[in-house]
């Protein structure tokens, strides 16, 4: 029996009194995962990126492994959240405007000593200080944009995050608020999705793919050089506790930074469809969900409820799950996934009765969770517990 036969027989056999659409995440593969990020961050460590997780067990459980140390957050909300369940220390990745929780967060001792907010624009500050309820400190990270800029700027590459780009910039802005009493500078943050969350092997691309290692080449070298200016800058100023850079798909490239303090990463827990086109690492798919079928239109052909959980990101087919186990079925090129059935094509079909299950690879990491109330957490060939997600939870946000 072939390793993914192995596989999507033990995942029948673990859910079996389980009703479908069910999701899990297998344990071993996770940990798996989790000590190679491990590996390839050379020591430094690793704040888990809580957008690809959504789920405070399995948190939980990254922190609990050497290598592991804080989380990054993507909301205020969540991030207050988290602090009340405990977790010491959250880096909120993105601006927030959410001004009753800031009113929240300059009131509560608690809360302002274990969250950081991301700040790149004075206005930001403003906002806060429009609501404050208290005395609270709070404390600062700046985001450095980490595009790659060639041709006199008329090329950009990489995500239009934050206008801080260059040391002087940085500077500016961290002097502005150290200025500012209740206000602390303690991070700076980098994050290079053009390098992190594009894979550079392509299946079936062999010239975009050279095209993208070529671009990350260049993109790495300019980044490490703009960063370590950027880092002296701010540090001139303020006491940087940390500096975070780096994603899944650049970890040790990232690590190998003396600027950088810590990585963030999160996708390659789960290892999602489009972590699987990198030629630095290979991680295990370990969230999974499965969908059973309903009906059997014809020959080579089976229906599964359910399916259609496209990603965010630009539209596109790699933003669909992809049909995993049993292998060799893929989408009627004229339906794709569906809201509430999802037409299946290939001889696999053939194979698979009413009742039997399909499994699917999300194209992302967490945003899984936000389909599922419960993850089942399978070792071997049995659940050894269910545990809720965010929206299990009672949370969806964003």
């Amino acid at each position: 029996m072939s390793s993914s036969a192995a596989d999507r027989a033990r995942y029948d056999r673990a859910t079996a009194h389980l009703e479908a659409p069910v999701a899990i995440v297998d344990l071993r593969a996770f940990d798996d995962n989790a000590r190679d990020l491990v590996r390839r961050a050379g020591g430094k460590p690793i704040r888990v990126a809580s957008k690809s997780v959504r789920c405070r067990a399995l948190l939980e459980r990254a922190l609990a492994l050497d290598g592991f140390a804080g989380i990054m957050s993507f909301t205020l909300a969540e991030s207050l959240w988290l602090a009340r369940e405990g977790f010491d220390d959250v880096l909120l990745a993105y601006p927030s405007t959410d001004r009753d929780r800031y009113a929240t967060l300059t009131s509560d001792p608690k809360l302002a000593a274990a969250v950081t907010v991301m700040v790149d624009d004075i206005a930001q500050l403003d906002l806060i200080e429009s609501v404050r309820a208290g005395t609270e400190e709070v404390r600062v990270c700046l985001e450095l944009d980490t595009s790659l800029r060639m041709l006199g700027g008329r090329i950009r590459v990489g995500a239009l995050r934050s206008p801080l780009r260059t040391p002087e910039q940085l500077a500016g802005l961290a002097r502005a608020i150290e200025r500012r009493p209740g206000f602390r500078v303690v991070g700076l943050m980098g994050y290079e999705g053009h390098v992190a969350g594009v894979g550079d092997a392509v299946t079936g691309r062999p010239l975009r793919s050279r095209a993208i290692r070529l671009m990350q080449s260049t993109a790495r070298r300019e980044l490490a050089a703009r960063r370590a200016a950027a880092v002296r800058a701010v540090r001139e100023v303020a006491d940087l506790e940390f500096v975070n850079g780096g994603g899944t798909g650049s970890v040790q490239h990232t690590a190998a930074e003396d600027a950088v303090t810590e990585i963030a990463a999160g996708s390659g827990l789960y290892q999602p469809r489009l972590f699987d086109n990198y030629t630095s690492f290979r991680g295990r798919p370990a969230a999974l969900f499965a969908q059973p079928v309903v009906r059997r239109p014809g020959v080579g052909v089976v229906t599964v409820l359910g399916g259609g959980y496209p990603a965010s990101g630009a539209a596109g087919r790699d933003r669909l799950p992809v049909p995993y186990l049993p292998a060799g079925l893929a989408y009627d090129p004229q339906e794709g996934p569906g809201e509430v059935q999802t037409p299946l094509l290939g001889t696999a079909a053939d194979d698979l009765l009413i009742g039997d299950r399909v499994w699917f690879r999300h194209a992302k990491a967490g945003e899984l969770c936000e389909r599922f109330a419960t993850l089942h957490l399978v070792e071997d060939d049995r659940v050894v517990d269910s545990v809720p997600t965010y929206r299990g939870e009672g949370h969806t946000f964003l």
